[in-house]
């Protein structure tokens, strides 16, 4: 008999890393239009992606400061993590939009780095935050 694996819900929280969280809550709540609902000066910056339920929050964090262990009593207990280099991140975004989406971008200094169909005619965009990540809006279809 085999086992049966526990259903999902979708994904909750996507987290990327800054050295520089000021620039990067400059990044994603003035150019991305997300909201800041938790920071901690020099660790992390919280950003609402989408109300729920379930919420999308991304997480910008300071990777030496989540490198640390938490202490023994600590109250929340977060094992360390942290990563070093450029991460990826997409969010969906309705196709009709995209151009709107591109001239933004371009509006606010931001480069586009690459702007191309897939295979299945489905568009994506892609450009940097300050922190070097590849960051992606694209068609909610690419899997479909």
């Amino acid at each position: 008999m085999g086992k049966t694996t526990p259903p999902l819900l979708g994904t909750l929280e996507s987290a990327l890393y800054a050295s520089d969280l000021d620039a990067a809550e400059a990044f994603w709540t003035g150019i991305m239009g997300l909201a800041v609902f938790q920071k901690v000066p020099g660790r992390h910056v919280f950003l609402r992606v989408a109300e729920g339920p379930p919420s999308q929050v991304l997480l910008v964090f300071n990777p030496s400061a989540t490198r640390v262990p938490p202490a023994a009593d600590a109250r929340l207990p977060v094992p360390p993590h942290g990563a070093e280099g450029q991460g990826h991140y997409c969010m969906a975004v309705d196709p009709a939009r995209l151009d709107d989406w591109r001239a933004h971008l371009e509006a606010a200094g931001v480069a586009i780095e690459a702007d191309f169909r897939w295979p299945n005619g489905r568009r994506s965009v892609y450009f940097r935050d300050p922190a070097g990540n590849s960051i992606e809006l694209a068609d909610p279809a690419i899997w479909d």
